[in-house]
């Protein structure tokens, strides 16, 4: 995780993360809900990863386009991340180098119909690309837009 924090109690990656998350908005008020915009933002933001977590977003984009291929791709804090009809992002990937964290996480927004009961997870730990990865993901990224 991050270790040094700035006077306001965010470390330099979250203030990054901010800034970044700022710019963002500006492109996509400018983009609209663009689609092939959007689609260029991610692919820029899964060029700039490394290793793993490079690895881990191909996936994660390969199993949106195919199993919810109306979600909107777009990026959400810098992270590849795939939006509704309505702009709200549903699922996005928080890559570990972002913030030096042990492991990538693939998360689910409150759009996501996840629901089960009364608690149910909405992030997932990821440490490599797998046929059984991918078969849960693509499981889950189902039921989050059912």
């Amino acid at each position: 995780m991050a270790e040094k924090t700035t006077s306001d109690g965010l470390s330099q990656e979250e203030r990054d993360a901010v800034k970044q998350r700022a710019k963002e908005l500006r492109a996509q008020a400018k983009a609209g809900k663009s689609r092939e915009a959007g689609t260029k933002q991610v692919l820029e933001a899964i060029a700039k990863l490394e290793g793993t977590d490079k690895v881990l977003a191909e996936g994660l984009h390969k199993v949106v386009g195919e199993a919810a291929p109306h979600l909107v791709p777009k990026t959400f804090y810098g992270f590849p991340a795939y939006a509704n009809e309505a702009g709200k992002v549903v699922v996005f990937i928080q890559p570990a180098s972002k913030f030096k964290t042990r492991y990538a996480t693939i998360n689910f927004d409150d759009p996501a119909t996840l629901d089960d009961g009364d608690m149910w997870p909405i992030g997932f730990a990821v440490t490599a690309w797998t046929a059984a990865v991918e078969k849960r993901v693509t499981a889950l990224v189902k039921a989050a837009v059912d």
